[in-house]
């Protein structure tokens, strides 16, 4: 991942690092061969850069966490999902803009 700031989420740590975050995550589910992914990944990189300290992001890759993508029930990727208090509070799926996003954010941290 391109940016220090993204954490690569798994089924071994997303609990740890999305449920029991005490800050907002927000959370990218994408796959390698999704090329819509690929396009929104530099923007989610600066998101990340943008919210560094105040929220967290992360990626999960669909293929590789198959038990989380169905129990939050994606079928379309991308799908971007924020959580707070280990609660989904935000969801959307396709492209966005960083000001789109940051707005998001923003409203999961007020």
């Amino acid at each position: 991942m391109a940016s220090p700031h993204v954490l690569e989420l798994t089924e071994e740590n997303f609990a740890t690092e999305v449920l029991k975050s005490s800050q907002p995550v927000m959370v990218d589910f994408w796959a390698e061969w999704c090329q819509p992914c690929r396009i929104l990944g530099p923007t989610v990189d600066a998101v990340a850069e943008e919210f560094a300290g105040r929220v967290k992001v992360g990626k999960v890759d669909i293929e590789n966490a198959r038990e989380i993508a169905m129990q939050y029930g994606i079928q379309a990727i991308p799908t971007i999902m924020i959580f707070k208090g280990g609660q989904v509070v935000d969801r959307f799926s396709g492209l966005r803009n960083k000001a789109d996003l940051s707005s998001v954010l923003e409203r999961a941290l007020g």
